[in-house]
């Protein structure tokens, strides 16, 4: 059978349930209640079999709604939930609450809304860090500045057992630069195995985040499948988000020319088996069997 086609980055939120402090006016139309029922549309119109919903606040309201989407959809197929790194043991007793739900894979915070750009290496987030080692669970990273990414091989060396996922290729210059000092960085993090990306949020880096093109887009992902190879590298169609630049479908549209330029076995790991095993997806969810 067909690996099926998985979306590694997906959102849902409800700002009357979770504090969410970014999402301003300004972010209209995308700063009211978004559900996974305004975006099935768009996925099945587009192939995706499956998504991962991914952290969006940094408290524990946030992830409880994307485990009652998850109970709600069967195309969820796994959550990455926000933990506390601040405060070793509050992580502790929140990895422990989701113990024996095969849906909770993964652990995300807002990193690139710390003031410090190197809270990573906080001595109390190294801690909680090496609880997500222990247990198996990887850890999403939103960077943003290029200090966000090169910090990322110190973390790997602090903890060689912990897989990490860069969001978002880390916001690759599209549309400014050619990205050789992004490259660089980048280049250094993919050198760490358990590093891992996200071919998501490629939206232009001019004030117009729409303003982005597959042609655009294209060297900064055949950089990355340089540097990660498709074994390490996943889709992401970043919804709601992409709805501020072009939408679901745009993305989608933009980036398939991409994928489909791929060998088979590279194409099926970027659009799902990747996600699938980074994330320790259950086979059964997946309709894989056991």
């Amino acid at each position: 059978m067909t690996f099926p086609v998985i979306d590694a980055h997906q959102h849902v939120w409800d700002p009357t349930r979770a504090e969410y402090d970014w999402l301003t006016p300004d972010a209209a139309p995308i700063d009211g209640v978004m559900t996974f029922a305004d975006v099935a549309p768009e996925l099945r119109a587009a192939g995706v079999d499956f998504t991962v919903q991914v952290q969006s606040a940094d408290n524990p309201e946030d992830t409880q709604l994307m485990r009652e989407s998850a109970a709600a959809h069967a195309e969820v197929a796994g959550i990455v939930g926000y933990a506390p790194l601040e405060d070793p043991e509050r992580t502790e007793r929140t990895l422990a609450s989701w113990e024996g739900d095969p849906l909770m894979v993964g652990v995300r915070t807002l990193i690139h809304n710390q003031p410090d750009p190197d809270w990573l290496l906080r001595p109390e987030v190294d801690a909680s860090l090496g609880l997500l080692e222990e247990r198996g669970l990887p850890f999403d990273v939103v960077a943003v500045l290029p200090r966000h990414v090169e910090i990322i091989p110190l973390v790997a060396a602090r903890h060689p057992r912990l897989r990490m996922v860069i969001d978002h290729l880390a916001k690759p210059p599209i549309g400014v630069s050619d990205g050789a000092e992004w490259g660089r960085l980048m280049s250094a993090a993919a050198d760490n195995e358990n590093v891992y990306a996200k071919v998501s949020g490629l939206y232009s880096a001019t004030d117009d985040g729409s303003a982005w093109t597959t042609d655009l887009i294209r060297p900064f992902v055949d950089r990355a499948l340089e540097m990660f190879g498709p074994q390490r590298l996943m889709y992401g169609g970043d919804w709601p988000i992409s709805v501020l630049s072009g939408g679901y479908t745009r993305v989608w549209n933009g980036l398939r020319p991409l994928f489909d330029a791929l060998d088979p076995d590279a194409r099926e790991r970027v659009l799902g088996r990747t996600a699938a095993e980074f994330y320790r997806l259950d086979a059964g969810r997946l309709g894989l069997g056991g």
